[in-house]
């Protein structure tokens, strides 16, 4: 039967539509293959970036020397606490090596009399990661992976093992820079952090639980993310283990934006969230450790606090912004400037101090001996000071003077609310404490205690008033508005420290 048969049989129309629902179904099935195939291409390929960058990843072994008597319960870096910090900074502890012993030899058998002396053994202190700076054998890695170590062992892609001198190592920012005795290798390319965006695709090289050149990969999860120390970290999703500490951060380009640091897990291991230090900090890091062999940075001489809602509201803020002094140092850079505790600082070098974080992070980059200005709130009018950095190397730490004698204090009943027992200052302890006036703490609790304030601190003022003695104290005291937080200046050592007491709830 041919086609005219055909359609006079079914039908012009009906032929045609059925002709045309097989092109239509073809056409969407050649749509779905591409829009498959599309979305393959679209998936990032790792294996080019692992050719590229790989042979700049190294392992890093750590030594120690011990006494041949010692055993793991003896060893200071083997405490609970300290396997825990380990694993936190997931540093990879791969057990200790039985002491190789001679059953002929006796180790404390006289020779000429004299008992022989035992000597030490080496075992392995953990394995980490690193990455090639140069060509000329440098190495970045993390602080707390040589921390401590007798011996620095890395080994290259192709296997071949050198003994590495530390060149530098600074604590609070975590990096380290090594230095191997080799030549021609593949250097990393460094990355520009501030183009890295949240939702990008990372990977990371290293060596966890001492796998080496492992490959994992996930996404940027946030920049700039705050965790109390030194820098602003980048949080990602890649998976992060006990021997990955030091390796890079690799994003699509080929380039490191980042030091594989920290995690956060409540087990010691990788649990979704990991950090890196943002490679921009750590090459102003490396730098300095290459050259001076340690990092230089300013500091001013005061102790913050974040403020809150509360104390923006006590301070008379807009809006919850700065940083708190609640504490400033005698004689130092802040004290000569003329800051005060209780100021809140908005800027420092003309930089806007968003949250506290960011004050010890801008006054750490700026070079000790440099002057600069700084910008504060106090009581409802701005001020802007002239102020010359010093080393953080002198820096002091405030104690309590507990040397003082505390005479039979002649106590205050109202302070009690507050959570305090407070007495007059004797002419003996103005002299010891050189201070004029003042009332002295002798027990704090309750809403006091949590405010920071304890025994032997002198209170210098409260509610903004300065007082001299404990009756004094009550009259402001009576004055004050129980329901809100009350504001208290005072002396700890040679720290001039602010506070706010809070109404119990």
């Amino acid at each position: 039967m041919n086609l005219s048969k055909v359609e006079r049989f079914v039908g012009k129309g009906f032929l045609r539509g059925i002709l045309n629902m097989v092109c239509i179904g073809t056409l969407s099935v050649s749509v779905a293959l591409s829009t498959t195939q599309a979305s393959a291409r679209s998936l990032p390929d790792f294996t080019e970036l692992v050719e590229q960058v790989g042979p700049s990843v190294v392992n890093i072994r750590t030594v120690e020397k011990v006494g041949s008597r010692s055993r793991a319960g003896d060893l200071g870096g083997d405490s609970d606490d300290d396997m825990q910090e380990l694993l936190r900074r997931f540093f990879g502890e791969r057990g200790l090596p039985q002491p190789k012993s001679d059953p002929k030899a006796d180790p404390k058998s006289p020779k000429n009399g004299k008992p022989q002396s035992e000597p030490k053994q080496e075992r392995q202190r953990g394995v980490g990661s690193g990455f090639v700076l140069s060509a000329d054998g440098f190495v970045m890695t993390n602080a707390h992976v040589v921390e401590g170590a007798d011996e620095v062992i890395v080994t290259l892609t192709d296997k071949r093992e050198f003994k590495a001198k530390i060149i530098g190592a600074d604590k609070r920012s975590d990096v380290a820079v090594i230095k191997i005795e080799a030549s021609g290798l593949a250097a990393v390319k460094i990355g520009d952090v501030n183009r890295l965006k949240v939702g990008e695709w990372v990977m990371a090289i290293g060596s966890p639980f001492g796998l080496e050149n492992t490959v994992t990969a996930g996404i940027v999860s946030a920049k700039q993310r705050d965790t109390g120390e030194l820098l602003p970290l980048i949080q990602t999703d890649v998976a992060i283990n006990p021997g990955n500490s030091g390796g890079p951060l690799i994003n699509m380009r080929g380039e490191v934006v980042g030091i594989n640091s920290q995690i956060y897990s409540r087990s010691g291991g990788f649990q979704g969230i990991s950090f890196a230090i943002p490679m921009d900090e750590a090459i102003r890091v490396s730098n300095q450790l290459r050259s001076n062999g340690r990092v230089a940075r300013g500091r001013i001489g005061v102790q913050i606090e974040t403020v809150d809602k509360d104390v923006a509201e006590a301070m008379g803020l807009a809006k919850p912004q700065g940083a708190l002094v609640r504490g400033v140092e005698a004689g130092g850079p802040a004290a000569l400037a003329g800051v005060e505790a209780g100021d809140v600082i908005l800027k420092f070098g003309g930089v806007t101090i968003e949250k506290s974080s960011d004050l010890p992070r801008i006054v750490g980059n700026t070079k000790p001996g440099s002057k600069s200005t700084i910008t504060v709130f106090r009581r409802g009018n701005t001020k802007e000071f002239s102020i010359s950095l010093i080393d953080f190397e002198d820096e002091k730490i405030a104690k309590s003077n507990n040397s003082s004698k505390v005479e039979k204090p002649k106590s205050s009943t109202s302070a009690q609310s507050l959570g305090l027992v407070i007495s007059d200052l004797t002419d003996s302890q103005k002299k010891e404490m050189k201070i004029k006036n003042g009332v002295v703490v002798d027990t704090a609790t309750e809403q006091a205690a949590r405010a920071g304030l304890r025994a032997n601190d002198v209170i210098v003022s409260i509610a903004g008033t300065e007082i001299s003695n404990v009756k004094e104290f009550e009259s402001v005291l009576s004055k004050s508005d129980k329901s809100k937080p009350i504001s208290v200046m005072y002396k700890r050592a040679d720290w001039m420290q602010f506070t706010l007491i809070k109404p119990s709830k």
